[in-house]
């Protein structure tokens, strides 16, 4: 083979491969969705929209989800001292799987001024899948407690997913009994040439039943074969003694 012919083949080989390894790799969609939040405050209702971010890595039997805010919500009509506002949420579950994950994060670093909106801390969580396919994560209730008091912050927009992933569910099977239900081996004596127990029914055969039957088979072939070589032996040898 030439020179020219080798680098060509080492060049679809080595395009294979990485098809291969783009194809083998997980499944997943990441997109910023802008989620308009209604929130109750003490002090009556706030809205805001904040671009919501949802990143999943696959953790153990499940993933680690962070959500990210990357604009402030509400706000406070006095100052929020160091460490005085702890948020948490909830992230819907849709598509092959369902229900709510509960995602939280550490208070703010920092003092917020009043009537400023409140940045979040990215909130983090974990998602142990249920079943398998393509499973979305949308942003849900985000709570915010401060100084004694909590302010609930609702989507209004039904905002999209911000996180699609493929997963598989722990366990794979559906959980049903395998091996044989019934009780195996002869349940009553066999009356001679009607193949029926002492019911009158015929009786029941498993697998059990099966390869002692093939092995009877096999036994018997095995000796029919030995059989028909030594009576061929036999019959050459008379042969040569007659000649």
């Amino acid at each position: 083979m030439s020179y020219q012919k080798r680098t060509a083949a080492l060049a679809s080989v080595a395009a294979l491969a990485g098809s291969a390894v783009f194809m083998a790799a997980p499944a997943a969609r990441a997109d910023v969705v802008d989620v308009n939040y209604k929130c109750q405050t003490p002090i009556g209702v706030k809205t805001a929209v904040s671009p919501i971010d949802i990143k999943g890595v696959k953790n153990g039997s499940g993933y680690k989800l962070t959500m990210s805010w990357q604009k402030g919500v509400s706000s406070s009509p006095v100052e929020l001292g160091k460490g005085a506002m702890s948020p948490s949420a909830t992230i819907k579950v849709g598509g092959a799987d369902s229900g709510t994950v509960s995602v939280s994060g550490p208070a703010n670093e920092a003092a917020i001024p009043a009537n400023t909106p409140i940045k979040i801390n990215d909130l983090t969580g974990t998602y142990t899948p249920k079943a398998s396919g393509k499973v979305t994560f949308t942003a849900a209730v985000l709570t915010i407690k401060a100084l004694g008091t909590t302010t609930t912050c609702t989507p209004t927009n039904s905002p999209g997913p911000s996180l699609t992933l493929d997963v598989t569910g722990a366990g794979g099977s559906s959980g049903g009994s395998t091996g044989s239900s019934g009780s195996t081996g002869s349940t009553g004596s066999t009356g001679s040439g009607t193949g029926t127990d002492s019911s009158g029914t015929l009786p029941k055969t498993g697998p059990d039943d099966s390869v002692i039957a093939l092995g009877t088979l096999g036994g018997t072939v095995l000796l029919a074969g030995a059989a028909g070589t030594l009576w061929l032996t036999r019959r050459n040898q008379t042969a040569r003694a007659r000649r």
